[in-house]
């Protein structure tokens, strides 16, 4: 995995709010915190007790895609509950650290509203598009991958040369810097080459990542020309201190 992070990102957060963005990021670790999954509540047991609490948790609130097509109307919602339904803590970590990192600008460059319709209409595509791909499976899907993966499509058109600092495990973690049209199309086939031999299990669906980051794509390319694209906030001189 790749952790990255966007100067540019930060400049842009100095002046400007991004609400939906922070809300999105509260809403998701509260119920984290508060679920069976983060194990700190001690209203869900220990051991085989709290392993039988996660489980009906995730059934309850994420997709299974064998529920979700028979028609039951419960599984209907699904698509939208399971976006804010996380399945550890480095699942939460890691998809509340690229929501913060990407979403802030997309938030601005959308608005608000525009953001949250389109965070949460290409979250529940992309879990469908899972679902569909697998509708005979029984395991469960939960997270915001989905959704977040849009957020890093829409990031790739509106601001490609957007400067990201990433941390490579393979080189040591040294932390290296491209532009957003460089490291986002390499997450992308790394999220490509996982889905081909990754097993099903449940909160494994980097295809609903794929489908994700087409959409957020696609919805930018067409919402946004090319010559309304923001260029990102112009990096400190040297010598000025950085946040």
């Amino acid at each position: 995995m790749i952790s990255t992070w966007s100067r540019a990102a930060v400049g842009a957060l100095r002046g400007q709010s991004a609400p939906v963005t922070y809300g999105l990021i509260v809403l998701c670790c509260a119920l984290f915190v508060v679920g069976p999954a983060a194990g700190l509540s001690p209203a869900y047991g220990t051991g085989d007790a709290l392993l039988a609490a996660q489980r009906a948790y995730f059934a309850r609130w994420g997709v299974v895609p064998v529920e979700l097509f028979s028609g039951a109307p419960r599984a209907a919602l699904t698509p939208a509950t399971a976006l804010f339904v996380h399945g550890s803590w480095v699942h939460l970590l890691g998809n509340m650290l690229f929501l913060y990192v990407f979403g802030a600008m997309a938030e601005e460059r959308m608005g608000h509203v525009e953001f949250a319709l389109f965070y949460l209409g290409c979250g529940c595509l992309a879990l469908l598009g899972y679902a569909a791909a697998n509708a005979a499976s029984a395991q469960t899907l939960v997270g915001a991958s989905g959704a977040i993966s849009a957020v890093l499509g829409a990031f790739l058109f509106l601001f490609p040369k957007a400067r990201v600092t990433s941390l490579f495990p393979f080189l040591f973690f040294l932390p290296l810097r491209f532009p957003a049209w460089v490291v986002l199309p390499f997450w992308a086939s790394l999220q490509w080459m996982a889905a081909g031999r990754a097993a099903q299990g449940p909160g494994v669906a980097y295809l609903a990542h794929l489908v994700g980051f087409s959409l957020g794509f696609v919805y930018a390319s067409v919402r946004y020309t090319r010559t309304s694209r923001v260029k990102p906030p112009a990096e400190a001189p040297e010598g000025e201190q950085q946040p």
